[in-house]
């Protein structure tokens, strides 16, 4: 590509930063992190945060990043799976909980299913295991379910077998039944006009730290895959292959009901995939990068050997040629 065709930043050159500087960039994220959130959030994320959340995201949170972790050096690997690192304040200045780091990972995955009439359905999405926070006393937002959530998981690694013999199954799904029961009547209590501050996902943001999905492992998913590339494979050589069926057969659906997932009777967070992929593509861009370089650049660059208004010159034919060159954004399925 030529320089003519680079855009701005691009063709300017960014100086190496300095030690001294380098010891700044992590007040400068808590910086830039305290700046977003004083400001309203896509409407497809502040839909799940609550005022509480809200105080609480606004006073302790320093930072957040994303990390598309199961892709290597080499562009290899699953894009979808997404990392969350949330970074916290502590001691007074975070009087909700004890948590310095909270990590979500999420991974997505494939499971193949067929019914007992013979016919493949196919699921993909994203799954994750919960995550607890240590709430400081009376300052649970989830009202126990976080923990509950927790409790279940740790109880299916130690014991394993049937999670639904197991006591603390019991005690989430019981859990679930009561919270949102007190969220419903809380919600009748409220005037007509009065804004409902209940979020889709009927609880607390940090309930996201719960959601689990779909109770498919890796093997499972690597199973899966490896039949559809076969099935793939056959399909470019020209042979018949067994497709999946999206018909709306009353008793097919019945039966898809008998072969959903225990774990969405025990969900805390429905919404967390959404969430998930709200926050990766609508929340989190590369404006840390150049929030971060722009301080040095500023630093280090000799401002008076710059032709501003060269430089606004190109940023002006940069802006036209963008109209009619950028693709429209694709819409999410």
């Amino acid at each position: 590509m030529s320089g003519e065709d680079q855009s701005l930043m691009d063709r300017v050159e960014m100086p190496n930063i300095p030690k001294d500087a380098q010891k700044k960039i992590s007040h400068l994220q808590e910086e830039f992190i305290r700046a977003e959130v004083e400001q309203p959030p896509p409407a497809e994320i502040d839909e799940f945060i609550l005022p509480t959340d809200a105080a609480v995201l606004g006073a302790a949170l320093k930072n957040m990043t994303v990390e598309r972790f199961e892709v290597d050096a080499q562009g290899n690997g699953e894009p979808r799976s997404l990392r969350f690192i949330f970074d916290f304040q502590t001691g007074e200045e975070n009087p909700f909980f004890e948590n310095s780091q909270l990590v979500k990972e999420f991974y997505w995955r494939k499971q193949i299913i067929r019914t007992s009439k013979g016919k493949r359905r196919t699921w993909e999405g994203l799954v994750s295991d919960p995550v607890r926070i240590n709430w400081k006393k009376d300052m649970d937002l989830t009202k126990g379910l976080l923990d509950a959530t927790c409790n279940l998981f740790d109880a299916e690694k130690k014991k394993g077998g049937d999670r639904k013999k197991l006591p603390e199954f019991e005690a989430l799904v019981k859990k679930i039944a009561e919270v949102e029961a007190e969220e419903d009547d809380e919600e009748m209590e409220e005037d007509d006009e009065d804004e409902d501050p209940e979020s889709p996902a009927g609880t607390s943001f940090f309930a996201f730290f719960g959601y689990r999905g779909r109770d498919v492992s890796a093997d499972v998913s690597k199973m899966a895959n490896k039949e559809d590339d076969e099935r793939y494979a056959k399909i470019l050589k020209g042979e018949d292959v067994e497709g999946d069926d999206d018909s709306d057969d009353e008793d097919d659906e019945e039966e898809m009901d008998e072969l959903a997932d225990d774990l969405e009777d025990a969900e805390i967070f429905p919404s967390g995939e959404e969430l998930a992929i709200s926050l990766a593509e609508d929340l989190w861009t590369d404006a840390m990068k150049y929030y971060v370089a722009s301080f040095d650049l500023a630093d280090e660059l000799d401002m008076s050997d710059i032709d501003m208004e060269e430089l606004d010159a190109m940023d002006e034919e940069e802006d036209s040629g963008e109209g009619e060159s950028r693709p429209s954004k694709k819409a999410r399925n």
